[in-house]
């Protein structure tokens, strides 16, 4: 089945106040702009400087999304057109998004990224953790970072049960921080295989790569 058919049959399976993020990580420009003729405009990378080398090459319609982790030093390089970054686990990570936002006198819209599977391996924040940075002085002073509201990913299983579970917890904090910070309106999470529960427990955005572009390149 071609990107066009998959996108369209995705787009038609889901509601129309869910945001489709295109996770295109190693794919082309032409693959890439496949999804852009069908309609798509929000892509999401894993690597900075390949997100960089898209940015400058396609559409400036395109809004790009940074879904894997980042690393502090790799910021700069996406910090004049990033329109959301999704990994945030860190303040000392907030701090250089916040540094490097000034220098482009924008503010740059975050997502901060909850630890809820079983595997060791995923990145990010505990409950505890996550209202510490909240309501921590140094969160306070950055002005050029905006939370939009929070990422996470499920362990990576077939038992839905868990999954729902873990979603429907994600789901429990960040209702949470929607009462201390109103503003919040963004829930990523679901991707190729599960999204369908995601959305079922509270997720506003879902990100999907291989239902659309195929199996990812190595």
């Amino acid at each position: 089945m071609s990107i066009k058919k998959n996108l369209l049959k995705i787009l038609d399976d889901l509601p129309k106040e869910i945001i489709l993020v295109a996770v295109s990580k190693t794919k082309s420009n032409e693959e890439i702009m496949e999804a852009y003729k069908v309609g798509q405009r929000v892509f999401g990378e894993n690597k900075i400087q390949e997100m960089a080398l898209k940015w400058s090459e396609l559409p400036k319609d395109i809004e790009w999304h940074m879904i894997g982790h980042v690393q502090t030093n790799k910021v700069k390089y996406m910090s004049e057109f990033v329109s959301l970054i999704h990994g945030v686990d860190s303040l000392k990570l907030l701090k250089e998004i916040n540094k490097q936002a000034i220098k482009h006198n924008r503010k740059i819209n975050c997502l901060l990224q909850m630890h809820i599977a079983q595997e060791q391996t995923k990145f990010g924040l505990n409950e505890k953790e996550l209202f510490e940075l909240i309501d921590s002085y140094e969160f306070g002073n950055l002005k050029n970072v905006n939370v939009k509201g929070l990422m996470g990913m499920a362990t990576f299983t077939d038992n839905e049960v868990q999954i729902r579970k873990e979603f429907s917890y994600l789901n429990s904090i960040y209702l949470k921080l929607k009462n201390r910070i109103p503003d919040l309106n963004v829930l990523s999470m679901g991707m190729s295989g599960d999204y369908r529960i995601a959305i079922q427990q509270g997720s506003t955005m879902v990100r999907i790569g291989s239902s659309i572009f195929g199996i990812r390149n190595n």
